[in-house]
């Protein structure tokens, strides 16, 4: 199981299919009237796309149509997380014994670039999952620009819930229990689990707050229930691609200089007293296994994309290092890393007077 799309609900398709454009180089590829696997003609859908990450952006045209009743509740995000699977069929009937809603029933889609066959179910919270079986593939992928594919994506839910999203996603899709963080400073605290599925790519982290002035708790509050907190976006050059969406306008969440002077001094530290300056004039975030220094995996978060604390891209480099003949590519998620995004959103919580 891959991530295939992201549909966000948003105010304006048009503005934000522009501003994939202007800020992070996405080329649109498609305008459609309707807001999933149905035309329903009381939506607009603008498509854009950067390597294989595809971002579907619907607003709505009338009060009946089913973005207008899902921004009578939330504010603008990412109402459905789609995941590409090999048996549509398969993975309806699994999600069904294990309790899932069927909310769109299978019907083959022509869609840009490709033909497939798709149905949807209710996800965790308001959040559905659109489940994708290409019947034909594209012969290649849009040119990638700075991006090239999906990470991860990161979902906030409320405190004491964490076991249970876990629990419903392992059941549902099959996800596999991974790394466990429990994050915590003198103001605030959350829990993190993380999900990977055995059959693909996907990865689904997903977040609690276990104190009331935690950055996940303020999230919930924002979006007014349970959500989509970011979608981490890979790059083969993470420092040349903040350069250019900082030149674009992008603005990302500030890193104290004092963090690269405590890199300099950790066991396996291996950069060039260059590529550190750039890393560190860039606020990127920096973090490597004991075992394996030179497979570094590297993060950048920006600010908050819409005008409420809610959601926001990570951009991401996994390096990869050989040893004994054998490639070794960055993976998981760095603790460290963890801890220095969480007091990056501390510090912007404290800006907004959301945590004293």
């Amino acid at each position: 199981m891959n991530l295939d799309h992201v549909h966000f609900y948003v105010a304006d398709a048009v503005i934000w299919r522009n501003w994939f454009v202007q800020k992070l180089g996405f080329q649109p590829i498609a305008h459609l009237a309707g807001s999933g696997i149905y035309a329903d003609f009381e939506t607009q859908t603008e498509i854009v796309q950067s390597g294989k990450v595809c971002i579907f952006l619907s607003s709505a045209k009338t009060a009946q149509s089913p973005v207008a009743r899902y921004l009578q509740k939330h504010p603008a995000g990412v109402a459905d997380v789609a995941f590409q699977v090999e048996n549509l069929e398969m993975a309806i009937a699994q999600a069904v014994s294990s309790g899932a809603k069927v909310t769109q029933l299978p019907q083959v889609v022509r869609q840009p670039q490709r033909i497939v066959k798709s149905a949807q179910i209710q996800g965790w919270g308001d959040l559905r999952h659109t489940l994708v079986e290409p019947l034909e593939q594209p012969e290649e992928s849009l040119d990638p620009g700075w991006i090239t594919e999906f990470d991860h994506v990161v979902l906030n839910v409320a405190a004491g819930e964490l076991r249970k999203a876990s629990a419903w996603y392992e059941q549902v899709f099959g996800f596999q229990r991974q790394q466990t963080f429990e994050i915590q400073t003198d103001r605030s605290a959350l829990c993190s689990q993380v999900l990977t599925h055995p059959a693909g790519s996907a990865q689904l982290p997903i977040n609690e707050p276990t104190s009331s002035g935690s950055q996940i708790q303020e999230f919930l509050n924002a979006n007014r229930g349970t959500g989509i907190q970011h979608i981490a976006l890979q790059t083969s050059a993470i420092v040349e691609a903040i350069a250019q969406f900082r030149r674009q306008g992008l603005s990302f969440l500030s890193v104290p200089f004092s963090y690269y002077e405590a890199l300099r001094q950790r066991p396996g530290f291996s950069l060039s007293a260059a590529e550190w300056q750039a890393i560190a004039h860039q606020e990127v975030l920096v973090d490597w296994q004991k075992d394996l220094p030179q497979a570094l995996l590297l993060q950048a978060f920006t600010q908050p994309i819409f005008p409420q604390p809610t959601f926001f891209f990570e951009l991401i480099e996994r390096r990869k290092s050989w040893v004994n003949k054998q490639c070794h590519q960055a993976k998981g998620f760095g603790e460290g890393n963890f801890r220095a995004l969480f007091e990056a959103i501390e510090r912007e919580q404290m800006k907004r007077g959301s945590l004293l």
